[in-house]
Order: structure tokens, then sequence, then C-alpha cells
């Protein structure tokens, strides 16, 4: 089962005189790791490097910020892997010291430092979430609505056109009831339409 950490946690390492400062922390989307980033970068105006990878539902991004590539957002990535970290951002920035590590040392230093910030961290399980997408006539959306309401799932994206269509996300936990649910409001009606979508 996939994980995220409870709170954040730093680590800060010195190699060579360049400072590596670690922080790994949760995160629910891309949208709050590029917030994260800015505030960053706002508190260290004075860094060489401040690199990054995040893995959040449906997307990741990484950045080695200048350093040779894949010395860097990589070997963050892999300790992030190796973790089983999903919804999660690793933030390292660099204050350069004047001596250069080589593509070797650098690597060694930017895993290691989040690793480091790992060994204090405490993890908590993150339930698989499903999507599922819906097409029904305009007489079942009530009855749709009702079903999400008992289940405490949100409609997203609905469109009216021939058919009411939309899309919900539901955990793991759920997924089997809610889909039972939704098809018994017609059975039989082959208007309805649920489909599973990895």
């Amino acid at each position: 089962m996939a994980v995220t950490l409870k709170t954040p946690v730093f680590f800060e390492l010195e190699i060579k005189k360049s400072r590596f400062l670690a922080w790994v922390e949760p995160v629910p989307d891309a949208e709050a790791a590029k917030a994260r980033l800015a505030v960053c970068r706002t508190a260290h105006p004075g860094a060489r490097h401040i690199c990054f990878v995040f893995s959040v539902p449906g997307t990741s991004g990484m950045s080695d910020d200048g350093e040779p590539s894949g010395t860097a957002a990589k070997p963050m990535v892999n300790v992030l892997n190796h973790k089983g970290l999903v919804s999660v951002m690793a933030i390292v920035v660099r204050y350069f010291g004047g001596i250069k590590l080589g593509a070797g040392g650098l690597s060694r230093a930017y895993g290691g430092a989040v690793a480091k910030a790992l060994e204090q961290a405490e993890y908590q399980p993150v339930e698989r979430q499903w999507s599922i997408q819906i097409s029904c006539p305009f007489a079942l959306e009530s009855q749709i609505r009702r079903v999400c309401e008992t289940y405490q799932v949100e409609l997203l994206d609905v469109q009216y056109t021939a058919q009411v269509s939309a899309r919900l996300v539901v955990a793991q936990s759920l997924k089997t009831d809610l889909l039972a649910a939704l098809q018994a409001t017609a059975p039989g009606n082959s208007e309805l339409i649920v489909q599973l979508v990895d």
C-alpha cells in the first residue's frame, strides 16, 4: 500500500562546505507543491540551487535547477520511490561552498539529504482512489446525487448535453458499494452508463 507523511521533516547536511537543506512533506496536489516551492525560493534567495521532486495523484514534477542533469532530482525521486511515497514533495536547497563535488558526489548528497530527512518521518497509509465516469438521463440525476451524498462523494465536471455526464473520485474501500448503489438507481435502464476509469 502507498504511504505519505503525517508531517513535514527536515534535515541539513554539509559536504565540502556546501550546505544542503532538505525538506520532505505531504502535498495534496500540484498546486500545493508549486506554492510550497515558491515559498522556499522566496525564503532562500541566496541559494545556488533549489532542486525539487513531487508526486501527487495524476501528475509529478522534478527539477535539477542548474545542477548537472540527473544528479539531483533523480536520486531524490529514487529515495521517495523506494519508500513507496505518494502525495509528497522533496525540496533540497544548496548553498554552494566553493568546492565541486562531481556527479557522484552530487547524487549522494541530494539523495542522502532526502534519505536522512526521512529517517525522522512518520508515515500514514494512503488509500487508492478510483475515478468513475457516469452518463445518465436527466430524470436520474437527482437519484445519482442522493447516492453520492450518502457516500460523501462529490460530482465533478458535470456536463449537460443530450445526457448528464459527470465524474466521481472514490476511495478503494467504498468503490464496490458505491458502484452497486449507482447501478441500483435504475435497474435495467440501458441509458445509465457507469464506467470505472483506472
